[in-house]
């Protein structure tokens, strides 16, 4: 399924029924400009991308299992947010959907509770926190008042019954306080639905700032280690997202996930007859371009039974 826009000159994919990775970009606006954003935020009226989106919702397979909606930020659309997750609702009945924001709009409660009263399926929304210190989330996040929003946001989205998702990714500046939010997480938020760690994509402000935020994974597998077992014991879903197998701690394989959207997936020439690559994620194609394979290994098939998956 396909746009196209002849006042533009664009042809855009919008949806393939092979793929098990649809996500619809609803808007490239946002009220964040995070350091290691992938899609930098764009200040023009976009607003035909959202319109776009719900006249291909009817046209999806009813068989997919996923879609996602993304941005920018995609709840500044309001109430025709409100309005695509109402015709996923009613379109796709049996699919889920997951949504990346960054929450602070649902610190208005008039709107969560408008979001929590389409009773959605199976809807999730993907909330990133980087940090349990509000002055190094802000930064990441580069706007004041960030973090006190974003958790406001997740505890009105949760009493109105919305699953949330907690999204941090693993750079510099995440690294040094990994753990504390780990444990400020089961102590504050531990009704969260899923804790994501998620490894780092070079690609839009991450490729600019790639020498300030990249940190070898394996330098940081004590600091993830901790938090995924702080997390474990509290009872909570965790992931491990965008990293290879071979750098994670065998002890956290359980919570390993093949993440990396297939179109921007690749492998490093070392991964060749590795005895892991039936379950191994793999690297970000820009990634590899950015040299940020350095280290990789092929698993024996002892080392693969050495995991606890």
């Amino acid at each position: 399924m396909a746009i196209v826009d002849p006042d533009r000159l664009v042809f855009r994919t919008q949806y393939r029924r092979v793929s098990h990775n649809n996500s619809f970009l609803l808007t490239e606006r946002c009220n964040h400009y995070c350091v290691m954003c992938s899609q930098p935020p764009r200040t023009e009226d976009d607003s035909y991308l959202a319109l776009d989106v719900l006249d291909c919702i009817p046209l999806v397979c009813k068989d997919t299992e996923e879609i996602g909606f993304t941005g920018g930020e995609p709840t500044l659309l309001g109430d025709v947010f409100l309005q695509l997750v109402r015709s996923a609702k009613v379109n796709l009945p049996r699919t889920s959907l997951h949504v990346l924001s960054n929450g602070r709009n649902f610190a208005d409660a008039e709107f969560a509770n408008a979001l929590g009263a389409i009773n959605h399926h199976d809807l999730m929304m993907g909330i990133p926190i980087y940090s349990d210190d509000p002055v190094i989330h802000n930064f990441v996040v580069q706007s004041s008042n960030a973090l006190d929003g974003t958790i406001n946001g997740i505890l009105n989205l949760k009493s109105v019954g919305v699953k949330v998702e907690i999204r941090i990714v693993l750079h510099r500046y995440t690294i040094p306080t990994l753990v504390s939010l780990a444990e400020f997480i089961v102590r504050n938020l531990v009704f969260v639905d899923h804790v994501a760690f998620m490894g780092l994509e070079a690609m839009g402000f991450a490729k600019s700032n790639w020498e300030d935020l990249w940190l070898d994974p394996k330098q940081y597998q004590p600091e993830l280690k901790s938090a995924v077992q702080i997390c474990r014991k509290a009872g909570l879903n965790v992931s491990i997202y965008n990293l290879p197998l071979c750098w994670i701690d065998p002890s956290l394989a359980s919570s390993y996930r093949r993440s990396i959207s297939d179109w921007k997936n690749e492998f490093d020439q070392e991964c060749e007859n590795c005895a892991a690559a039936a379950q191994c994620g793999g690297f970000f194609s820009s990634n590899l371009k950015a040299g940020a394979s350095a280290g990789v290994k092929r698993l024996s098939v002892t080392d693969v039974l050495g995991l606890k998956f």
